[in-house]
């Protein structure tokens, strides 16, 4: 029987098909929220992945080379490593101030208590501000790593009812039909029913991966943070001990 092709027997496609101009603008919102999302899932996933190789590369070079040069030259090789580049932003802060007092140490030498009391104080004030330098870095790192993840959260949270909004007005329209047959057979309401909940479907499809992908990645970036500040509490204490080593 023909009601039978078009009921709940019926493909998806051919109900999408037979869907309203509002039913189907819903649809492609819905597919470009699924899109986005699956892009921005699969390249956080490869970000995540590089970044967990590169860091574990780079703190192996860290903790077994004493030539802050060289620790340098080796970041350019770890691009998306968040600790590599927290390195060369405080290499870059604290090589200056290690030549200086290179040069100091080499022309003028340490000439009383006086010039070591004074370079004592000099010393906690670059102290300070790589301390700084680092801390700005870590925040913008995490600001770095955490982009995009606001989308998956409002993907999660904004389909659902994006979704419910089609199934509503898909229902409405189905009664509307009713009301102007006249009739409220299974075989008249089932058609427009099921059309309508496609559109909850859709948006369940797209929020769940979203929702799932965000909580991940978000405990995946907490690690990374928790990381980024070990490693800059590491850094400080070998800064300090290298404008000890050149006082």
């Amino acid at each position: 029987m023909p009601t039978q092709s078009i009921g709940l027997g019926g493909d998806v496609l051919d109900l999408i098909w037979r869907m309203g101009p509002v039913g189907k603008l819903v649809l492609l919102v819905l597919l470009g929220f699924s899109v986005a999302s699956w892009a921005i899932i699969l390249h956080k996933w490869w970000l995540m992945r590089r970044i967990r190789r590169e860091t574990r590369i780079f703190r192996e070079v860290f903790a077994e080379s004493d030539n802050l040069s060289l620790v340098y030259a080796a970041t350019k090789q770890y691009l998306v490593s968040p600790l590599a580049r927290i390195y060369a932003a405080g290499y870059a802060e604290l090589r200056p101030r290690l030549t200086a007092k290179v040069s100091m140490r080499a022309t003028h030498g340490i000439s009383d208590e006086l010039n070591g009391e004074a370079e004592s104080g000099s010393e906690s004030v670059e102290l300070g501000r790589f301390r700084r330098i680092l801390a700005q870095m870590v925040a913008e790192e995490t600001l770095w790593l955490e982009r995009w993840l606001s989308f998956l959260a409002t993907t999660g949270s904004t389909t659902p009812f994006i979704g419910l909004f089609g199934t509503v007005w898909g229902v409405m329209s189905a009664f509307h039909g009713i009301g102007l047959r006249g009739t409220a057979t299974l075989a008249t309401v089932a058609p427009g029913i099921s059309e309508a909940l496609i559109a909850t479907a859709a948006g369940l499809a797209a929020a769940i991966p979203a929702v799932m992908a965000y909580n991940h990645f978000v405990h995946q970036i907490r690690g990374v943070v928790t990381e980024m500040e070990n490693f800059s509490t590491d850094f400080v204490s070998y800064a300090e001990r290298e404008l000890i080593k050149h006082t």
